[in-house]
């Protein structure tokens, strides 16, 4: 799904009731979403449901904003045998 998102789309019941298939596949192929009215007035949202997870192997998989080297030190110097208290 783009990152631009589309205004919904307005339809009366009765244009709802003619073509709902025909618009549960729009809904689905271009991830529209569409307001159902009567009396022009909002009743109903169709929208489309997000894909699921396959699951927990790979679930945060593009998740990872930055990327270290986690073998190299990082630079810090320290020494392990220094005394807490001074």
């Amino acid at each position: 799904m783009s990152l631009l998102m589309l205004q919904p789309r307005e339809v009366g019941a009765a244009e709802f009731k003619a073509t709902c298939l025909e618009l549960m596949d729009q809904v689905q192929r271009l991830g529209i979403e569409i307001i159902v009215t009567k009396h022009r007035r909002p009743v109903a949202r169709l929208a489309p449901i997000a894909e699921r997870s396959s699951g927990f192997c790979g679930a945060l998989s593009g998740m990872l904003l930055q990327q270290h080297d986690l073998v190299q030190p990082a630079g810090d110097t320290w020494e392990a045998d220094e005394p807490n208290l001074t």
